[in-house]
């Protein structure tokens, strides 16, 4: 997905109530690693989609925040900033389920991962020099 769009994120085959914590990581591209944890509860069908169940007490935030995991991000390091300095090359976030509600986290459940890329496809990157003016120009296909 572009990183200016919202991501759906759901998770299915939970038990029915099952309390999970969620958790997302990305390395910057200075190897800086950002994560990000919420606590949920599943439904009484095993299902979770965060932008339908708010998340719990305890994690990076609470309330219902489906985007929650990617604003949250925090460095490890203190005092880090996650800066993109490619565009041409796109995060990649991690997505991971663990069982339970507890410090650290409990059995992974589940993972997957996701690119968060900046440039649609078929966009052209041109860069401009002229004078003391240096810039880049993206045109759309």
């Amino acid at each position: 997905s572009l990183f200016d769009e919202p991501l759906a994120i759901a998770v299915q085959g939970l038990g029915p109530r099952q309390p999970v914590t969620l958790r997302t990581s990305l390395r910057d591209e200075t190897g800086e690693l950002f994560q990000a944890c919420a606590r949920y509860q599943a439904g009484d069908d095993g299902e979770l989609d965060l932008a339908r169940c708010p998340a719990l007490p305890g994690g990076s935030f609470s309330g219902l925040e489906p985007m929650g995991l990617l604003w949250a991000l925090q460095p490890q390091k203190p005092f880090r900033r996650l800066v993109k300095k490619d565009v041409q090359r796109p995060f990649l976030l991690q997505l991971e389920v663990f069982d339970g509600h507890g410090e650290p986290p409990g059995r992974l459940l589940a993972q997957a991962q996701h690119e968060r890329a900046f440039l649609r496809d078929g966009v052209q990157r041109v860069p401009v020099r002229e004078g003391r003016i240096r810039a880049t120009l993206f045109l759309p296909p």
